[in-house]
């Protein structure tokens, strides 16, 4: 029986979600069809598995998923396996973009949405027949780079399996404990907001798999075992689609505690929001990303700071957890911005929040323009994390941007907010507040040397300056054994 392993490679850096890793979902569902298909799979999350290179070497197949921050990692450890003998795939937001910087490092790359082009590899893998047949595939023939047409956005995403999480061991493990299981009712985006690359991926128009479908899937899971989180870019993005599920969710009588992410329209809706509530909604996430009306303006965001605050009043009535998204380094944003921004965060009682860093995803339209305006100052992917300054922005300096972060997280998750909401007896968000306090210093502890050339850019921000910034994955890949 032919064998193939999936890898996820682990991130290359500390976040706010690293205590509580959540696998994407694709490697599992092309796990789910490779085993349709015959072969013997596996699935290996790195962020808490370590990969056995001793049992690799005997697979026939590797596929490692990526994005940008995890892409200098991916390559790593396709060298390895490719030295090993091991024909190497890759696939994800990152190759889907730059498949001829993957093909220096791996055999094939699928772009886009995988499960048609994986099924149409795997039949032509196993009959020996040539690879031009195969869409969505990039692979070298004498060293030159051949890119076989992209296929329409068409499939029903019911015909697709339900991923198998029985094939990662860090699956297995925690699935006899509490563990968060990820399920994705949806793809696409039609808002196409310039700082991102999901319409790249998905298409701008939604695609939803049916209701039936869906609760066949949540029947696997157990609620005494298992939360559940949407994994969808917009799950109200169709009101009348999600008050459907939610209905049925309830009449099934799902004990499900669960999240997802929206948009704040939702608030426009006191319907829905009841219904995600009685249907067992604890969080919501949500990408404010600005309280710059400028700034959302220029991102295209289509939303108002007014609507925002209508949003977090409405959840708040209804007893939902709100985890606020902010986006610092758009043109319009100045220091005035920041201080703006937490303090809005602050007021607004939210149960958590993420500052980011605008970053240039590869994929993206902000990423175009920045590449043509030479704006960008670091190329190592490892820091397109969100979490690291990379490109020179006109409001604020590099050194400032990245300021304006850890600044950012000290006020929101400050002593005196963990003091505050203990006294409140809030204690789900006071626990939120010690861990953010606490990964807030680990963090720039953990990035000292990059840190230090902030500090030492911070007279020279007007001169291009691009560094590799590798220390942290060079010291991952030599622990792990992928050291050159």
């Amino acid at each position: 029986m032919r064998t193939i392993v999936f890898i996820e490679p682990k991130a290359p850096n500390l976040h706010i979600f690293s205590r509580f890793p959540l696998p994407r979902l694709g490697i599992f569902i092309l796990g789910a069809i490779a085993r349709k298909k015959g072969w013997e799979a596996e699935v290996i999350v790195e962020q808490s598995q370590k990969i056995d290179f001793g049992k690799i070497q005997h697979a026939d197949m590797v596929g490692i998923s990526t994005i940008t921050s995890t892409a200098p990692r991916a390559y790593a450890i396709a060298d390895k396996c490719r030295s090993l003998g091991v024909p190497v795939m890759m696939g994800g937001p990152h190759v889907t973009f730059l498949p001829d910087e993957a093909l220096q490092h791996a055999d094939y790359v699928i772009r886009g949405e995988a499960e048609e082009a994986f099924v149409s590899f795997l039949e032509t893998w196993e009959n020996g027949k040539h690879f031009s047949g195969v869409p969505n595939l990039s692979y070298q023939v004498a060293d030159q780079s051949i890119h076989n047409t992209l296929k329409p956005l068409s499939k029903p995403l019911d015909a697709n399996p339900f991923p198998d999480f029985n094939l990662s061991q860090f699956m297995r493990k925690k699935i006899g404990g509490k563990i968060t299981i990820p399920v994705q009712t949806s793809r696409g985006c039609p808002f196409h907001c310039s700082f991102c690359s999901v319409t790249g991926m998905f298409g701008k128009a939604y695609r939803f798999r049916s209701t039936e479908n869906i609760i066949e899937e949540l029947h696997r899971y157990n609620h005494k075992k298992n939360s559940i989180f949407f994994y969808d870019d917009n799950f109200t993005a169709n009101r009348k689609r999600a008050k459907e599920l939610l209905q049925r969710m309830i009449e099934e009588k799902f004990k499900f505690t669960w999240s997802t992410q929206v948009r704040v329209d939702i608030a426009k809706d006191p319907e829905l929001v009841h219904l995600m509530k009685e249907a067992g909604c604890h969080t919501l996430y949500i990408g404010m990303e600005s309280v710059n009306p400028r700034s959302l303006k220029s991102m295209k965001k289509q939303q108002t700071v007014d609507e925002m605050a209508q949003a977090i009043r409405v959840l708040h009535k209804q007893g939902i957890r709100i985890h606020g998204m902010f986006v610092y380094g758009f043109d319009e944003d100045d220091w005035h911005t920041v201080k703006e921004t937490v303090r809005f965060a602050k007021r607004a009682k939210l149960s958590s929040t993420q500052f980011m860093i605008l970053t240039p995803l590869p994929g993206s339209e902000f990423y175009e323009r920045v590449t043509c305006e030479n704006r960008i100052q670091f190329r190592d992917w490892s820091l397109y994390d969100a979490h690291h300054a990379v490109f020179k922005s006109n409001g604020l300096s590099l050194f400032e941007l990245q300021r304006a972060q850890i600044f950012s997280h000290s006020k929101f998750y400050s002593f005196m907010e963990i003091i505050r909401r203990a006294l409140s007896f809030a204690w789900i968000d006071f626990a939120i507040a010690i861990y953010g306090h606490k990964l807030n210093r680990l963090w720039q502890k953990k990035n000292k040397t990059f840190l230090k050339v902030m500090e030492l850019l911070r007279p020279k921000e007007n001169t291009k300056i691009m560094i590799d910034y590798r220390e942290q994955v060079l010291l991952d890949d030599e622990k792990a054994g992928l050291a050159v």
